[in-house]
């Protein structure tokens, strides 16, 4: 044989060769990532639960004894709170908390969150965030998750340090230090 040759090949193997470099060079086209921009928003406000007293923002639904209040195991707690700008309880209001809490520690110390923080203020009306998680009420502070949110904060996912700024009886006053980034 004088010169080099290419080996016969069957003529639809050429046709699937030619195909499958195609379809390859097609998915590393299809999978070249764009650059991900992420927003972080921080903000603070204050949660006002009212178990007693006037204008109650929270009220027990199920529990272990007929009068059972939110520090007993077991208690579920449904809350309609005002979430405020600063701590006082008549400080300009941002928005509202609405869901439950359970107290789900056998000696009372523990209250599992699920509610959404509404957000009736201008900047952010008609916005939320999902709070999640185990508030450790007894210690300063504690973490929790935010799972979501929507409006402006969709897609957030992110974490709320919370202090208690107040508390009597069984009212209390808890500050919200949240950081959110969205992707």
């Amino acid at each position: 044989m004088a010169g080099s040759s290419l080996p016969s090949m069957a003529p639809g193997t050429l046709v699937c060769t030619t195909f499958l470099l195609l379809c390859l060079s097609a998915i590393m086209g299809i999978t070249h990532t764009a650059e991900v921009t992420i927003k972080e928003t921080n903000m603070v406000f204050y949660l006002q639960d009212w178990v007693t007293g006037e204008n109650v923002t929270a009220i027990p639904v199920a529990g272990q004894k007929p009068s059972s209040t939110a520090i007993n195991f077991g208690t579920i707690m449904v809350i309609d709170d005002a979430v405020t700008e600063r701590p006082e309880r008549n400080s300009t209001q941002v928005g509202r908390a609405q869901g439950v809490y359970v107290n789900s520690a056998l000696d009372g110390s523990d209250f599992h969150l699920a509610f959404s923080i509404i957000f009736t203020n201008e900047m952010y009306k008609g916005s939320t965030l999902e709070i999640q998680g185990a508030d450790r009420y007894l210690l300063n502070p504690r973490e929790v998750s935010v799972v979501s949110g929507t409006g402006m904060f969709r897609f957030a996912r992110g974490y709320a340090l919370l202090e208690t700024a107040y508390f009597s009886g069984l009212n209390a006053i808890v500050k919200f230090n949240v950081t959110i980034r969205q992707y």
